[in-house]
């Protein structure tokens, strides 16, 4: 899966050419524009104000403050809440940055019936018992596929599915990890579990449909954070805290690219600092909300038994 942008507009728009512009600033992938003239047009398109940013399809913005309504102008909210046109740069950013890394990881999504059933008997496993299974425990799943389970590790191992060590044994089932990290996992009243990174843990709950509590650390300060989501409902502590994620995606495993980078922190601020501290650092900070939506669109559907 590609990242796809396009634009929708009404004739004459004068926030076209800024929305545009801004987007030149960040990517260098083509954006499409359409021009929209009728409600009826407007609302088969998706569009909710002009000018709309769909990025593969879809209104990122649909739930970041008042739309407009079919071919009125669009008020968009930036950071301080003020009434805008078009989205700030730093908000373009984050949406595009949101966008890659999920076509990324859609992209480490097994197709082959036999590679499906392997990865989701790993990812189960992890669930139930907080380790990876071994290549016997999978023999079952594998038997009769023609492949042997170590060919269809490796092929999930190349695919970014998951990472093998160089023994063979399953060392990440992304959001798993079989070695401990600063995001630790309690699922349900059962299995402890070790997550990848801050979205990995945040995604946990989408994939099992169920009770998770995370528990992880500041990674400027060390100083504790505890996620708790409960049926649909989410509690942080403390209540300011925030996520940071890397823009730097697509360019090999996430364990090693992405990884060590996308931490929680207490809040907004001691996040700043941290990536001032780490120079070259490209990313964005999250909000609560962002980030675990991020979390449910990147594993809300990796037990599910077809994509």
């Amino acid at each position: 899966m590609s990242v796809t942008l396009e634009v929708l507009h009404v004739p004459g728009c004068p926030n076209l050419a800024p929305m545009l512009a801004r987007l030149r600033q960040l990517t260098d992938l083509p954006v499409a524009t359409r021009e929209i003239s009728t409600a009826s047009e407007a609302a088969a398109a998706g569009m909710s104000g002009s000018p709309t940013l769909l990025v593969n399809g879809v209104d990122v913005f649909a739930n970041r403050g008042p739309a407009g309504s079919g071919v009125a102008c669009r008020i968009y909210r930036d950071e301080q809440g003020t009434a805008v046109p078009v989205p700030s740069v730093a908000q373009l950013r984050q949406v595009l940055a949101s966008a890659e890394l999920t076509a990324w990881r859609d992209r480490a999504r097994p197709q082959h019936p036999a590679e499906q059933a392997v990865h989701r008997a790993i990812l189960r496993a992890f669930a139930d018992t907080g380790r990876p299974p071994t290549p016997s425990d999978l023999a079952p799943v594998t038997q009769g596929s023609g492949r042997t389970t170590t060919e269809i590790l490796a092929a999930l191992h190349d695919l970014d599915a998951i990472r093998l060590d160089p023994r063979g044994h399953i060392a990440v089932a992304y959001p798993f990890s079989a070695t401990p990290t600063r995001h630790r996992v309690w699922i349900g009243d059962g299995a402890v579990v070790y997550a990848m990174c801050a979205i990995d843990a945040l995604g946990i709950a989408a994939m099992l449909g169920g009770h998770t509590r995370i528990e992880s650390v500041d990674a400027a300060t060390g100083q504790p954070i505890a996620v708790t989501m409960t049926a649909g409902r989410t509690s942080w502590s403390p209540t300011g805290a925030v996520v940071f994620l890397t823009a730097e995606a697509g360019n090999g495993p996430s364990a090693t690219c992405c990884c060590d980078d996308v931490n929680f922190f207490a809040d907004t601020a001691t996040a700043r600092r941290w990536v001032t501290a780490h120079q070259g650092l490209a990313g964005q900070i999250l909000t609560q909300a962002d980030a675990e939506d991020l979390g449910t669109r990147l594993f809300g559907t990796l037990l599910r038994s077809a994509w």
